[in-house]
């Protein structure tokens, strides 16, 4: 059995589903779901979030220029999704799926308590692909919950329980097949 050939096209899975929050020149906030997103640049730190000019929180971003991505968990499932196909035009998507605000220390923007890791972002540029246009910022600042650390101090994402999306679900990324490195390691074991 081969593989099938098909039109071109994204499949590139799994990915972070992160929600992300903004706020406009007016003050109104908002949080919607991304799955284009990643990591641009170690240093200085970049990051980028690609969305559709129809999106609702388009224009926030593009007349602040700020931005906040929200890791999401499996806990954090029902949320990520409803933000995902749902308008902040017609909805509080925080009042709805309970999710609690914190003000950024860099930005205007709020944060989500109940997500482990908080990205303060400022958009540097914008690309303007076709469906799409890409946001890509500085990263300001990281806000990683203390209840994720070890007691050697490592931030653990994995006891959060985070969320990934691939090819319209959602999946749990608990089972750790390694670290970096470990395939090797001088020893020979496999860690």
């Amino acid at each position: 059995m081969g593989k099938q050939r098909w039109k071109p096209g994204n499949m590139i899975y799994p990915l972070p589903a992160v929600l992300v929050t903004c706020r406009d020149k007016d003050g109104q906030d908002n949080v919607f779901t991304v799955a284009w997103t990643g990591t641009v640049c170690t240093n200085p730190p970049m990051a980028y979030i690609s969305v559709r000019p129809s999106r609702h929180s388009y224009h926030m971003i593009k007349e602040t220029g700020e931005f906040v991505i929200n890791l999401t968990t499996e806990d954090l499932a029902f949320a990520t999704d409803y933000c995902g196909v749902t308008s902040g035009r017609d909805v509080d998507k925080f009042a709805k799926c309970n999710l609690h605000k914190e003000e950024a220390d860099e930005i205007n923007v709020p944060m989500i308590v109940e997500s482990p890791v908080n990205i303060e972002c400022r958009v540097k540029e914008v690309h303007e692909y076709g469906s799409h246009h890409m946001f890509v910022a500085d990263v300001l600042c990281v806000h990683a919950d203390e209840k994720y650390m070890n007691e050697t101090g490592k931030f653990e994402l994995e006891s959060a329980n985070p969320l990934a999306y691939s090819h319209g679900t959602y999946f749990g990324l608990t089972t750790p097949k390694g670290t970096f490195g470990y395939s090797v390691k001088k020893d020979g074991k496999k860690k």
